[in-house]
């Protein structure tokens, strides 16, 4: 190892007794070991805190510097998942293991960018430990999951974690689909090669190239047997993206004797496209385009297309919005706290990457090198991550909650045309999408108040949550008694969320702390539909930093007719140089 690299990863542990429980005896020296066989740890550690490093490019695309968040950090790794076993591939035992030995290690930030559905905090071992690690001032910031766009799948959604969702970034790799009648679709694609050469090829679509022995949907979706190689050898294939693989498509094609293949969105993926190494020339196109060449294809008696070679488009407009993929709230285990807390670049991101693996994990991909280009909330997490490292440097003192809510209250909700953010549908995005908004790292060094909590206001809220004393003894070192009266609307969380506003009005109590210069705030509301809000005091003076003062918002509904469901507003505090933002999210519900 390289002395640059003993100092940068200081740590490097494997845990897999919990693996070896349902998988036997470990015979093989690969689970052994924490080298990274897979390549997400890799990128994920690399994004947090890589060092400056010139010439990264996949495959000479997107070619530059890279470096992760926190660059001139030390860093360590803990290996907790395994090739699968019934589909499950990071077991409980070696989650909470592998928490422990980071405790004791003493790390500043843990990157999770794991997960699974979302269940009760007592039955979750990344909700476990992470509160353990919350008590010993270390900041757990992981990944909303990749379930979305439906409502309610966020995953990690314990009070104590920052818990991130997925956004694009300014630039794009693109390739043009080009096809017979002259029509120019824009897809993306970070293929190594490009066409054999450029003349048109013959298009066709999967499920006109079907085995004998295959369905028709097999076959336009190009799966794993179902193409009759005769029909598609020296041609471009045209595949449907839906659930499975898609590199795993690229495959197939590739097998089949293709030189190319289109793959389409289908309605559910919409307009979510994915830059990705295939094995072959490829252009993954949207929705409304996939239907446009099917149609090309069935009405056109030759039908003929081209596809460009990949080109990196840096300064691409709009961005962010919110990734397709990225889970959304609302928070199904304890709807009064949002979820996700915020969104950070998570489509398409290159950074390290294992040499064990092909860039599209495949069996027959026998390429290496050295960055990939990666999609998911696994990829926003570490951005996150390496942001909470830079702020711990720079306040030492902090409490993972003021980091937390520095991060938060100082987040945008506006994309780089001043527009508000939106997601993949291009209708505007709420506070389900992306929590307080997207991270702004610059702002967050000096958010000029902040929302915090001690480990007595998690366990206050365990309380609320109707936990015994049993399960409440999971998250606390000694027996604690819970208050007589607690309510999770004085729980100082920096986002506002009251999913059951009724007939009669709710009262939410906060507490701020002054981190920046001596000044006075003032309040700006802009209140949910059919809702009125009202804060008291609505002027706030701050002599001395570390001074607290306690405000209270009413919410009162207002509401015509049938309630119309949730609605979405924003509370912030300015004293002209700072502002400190909350969103409101608000359920209108019958008494």
């Amino acid at each position: 190892m390289k002395e640059a690299n003993r100092s940068k990863l200081i740590g490097a542990r494997y845990f897999n007794q919990g693996y070896a429980f349902y998988a036997g005896t470990l015979n093989s020296s690969s689970f052994q070991t924490a080298r990274d066989h897979d390549g997400h740890g890799s990128h994920t550690l690399s994004t947090a805190g890589g060092n400056f490093v010139p010439g990264a490019s996949v495959f000479g695309h997107g070619n530059g510097t890279a470096k992760g968040g926190s660059p001139k950090a030390r860093v360590a790794t803990y290996k907790v998942c395994w090739p699968p076993i019934y589909g499950f591939q990071c077991y409980d035992a070696d989650i909470i293991a592998a928490f422990d030995a980071a405790i004791s290690d003493g790390v500043d930030v843990l990157s999770v960018s794991l997960g699974g559905e979302p269940v009760e905090f007592f039955e979750d071992a990344i909700s476990i430990g992470a509160f353990h690690a919350v008590k010993h001032g270390i900041l757990v910031v992981s990944s909303a999951g990749n379930s979305g766009p439906d409502l309610g799948t966020v995953t990690n959604v314990s009070p104590w974690m920052l818990t991130v969702g997925a956004s694009t970034i300014d630039r794009e790799f693109t390739s043009y689909v080009a096809l017979g009648n002259k029509k120019h679709l824009k897809g993306a694609s970070l293929s190594a090669r490009g066409m054999p050469s450029q003349k048109f090829y013959p298009l066709i679509s999967g499920a006109d190239a079907k085995a004998a022995n295959a369905s028709t949907a097999e076959a336009l979706q190009c799966e794993p047997g179902a193409l009759d190689s005769k029909k598609v050898k020296g041609k471009i294939l045209f595949c449907l993206r839906m659930d499975n693989d898609r590199a795993g498509k690229g495959q197939q094609a590739a097998l089949a004797g293709a030189v190319g293949m289109i793959l389409a969105n289908d309605e559910q993926n919409g307009n979510d496209i994915l830059a990705e190494p295939h094995l072959l020339p490829a252009s993954h196109i949207n929705f409304t385009d996939g239907k446009y060449v099917i149609a090309y294809i069935n009405t056109t008696r030759n039908p003929m297309a081209y596809m460009t070679h990949p080109i990196t488009q840096l300064g691409t407009k709009p961005a962010p919005f919110v990734a397709q993929f990225s889970s959304r709230g609302p928070n199904t285990i304890q709807q009064k706290i949002l979820k996700p807390d915020i969104i950070a670049p998570g489509l398409s991101i290159i950074a390290a990457y294992t040499e064990a693996e092909g860039p599209t994990n495949l069996i027959f991909d026998n390429r290496r090198i050295p960055f990939n280009s990666q999609s998911g909330t696994s990829m926003s997490c570490p951005h996150v991550s390496g942001i909470a490292g830079l702020l711990k440097t720079l306040h030492p003192h902090w409490s993972p909650a003021a980091i937390k809510s520095a991060i938060m209250t100082t987040a945008s909700t506006k994309d780089d045309n001043m527009e508000p953010i939106r997601d993949s549908t291009y209708l505007k995005a709420t506070p389900f999408a992306y929590g307080a908004g997207h991270v702004q790292p610059n702002r967050a060094m000096d958010p000029g108040l902040i929302y915090d909590l001690t480990i007595y206001d998690y366990l206050n809220l365990l309380c609320a949550h109707h936990y015994n004393k049993s399960l409440i003894n999971l998250f606390s070192d000694e027996s604690y008694a819970c208050p007589k009266s607690f309510s999770l609307a004085d729980f100082n969380y920096p986002s506002i969320a009251v999913p059951n506003l009724s007939a009669d009005s709710v009262t939410i109590t906060r507490i701020v702390t002054n981190v920046g210069s001596p000044g006075t705030y003032k309040v700006h509301v802009k209140a949910p539909a059919g809702v009125s809000v009202s804060v008291k005091p609505s002027r706030m003076k701050f002599k001395v930093i570390g001074e607290k003062k306690k405000f209270k918002v009413n919410l009162k509904p207002k509401v015509k007719g049938k309630p119309k469901g949730y609605v979405f507003g924003e509370l912030v505090w300015s004293d002209g140089k700072h502002y400190v933002r909350s969103p409101l999210v608000v359920k209108h519900t019958k008494n």
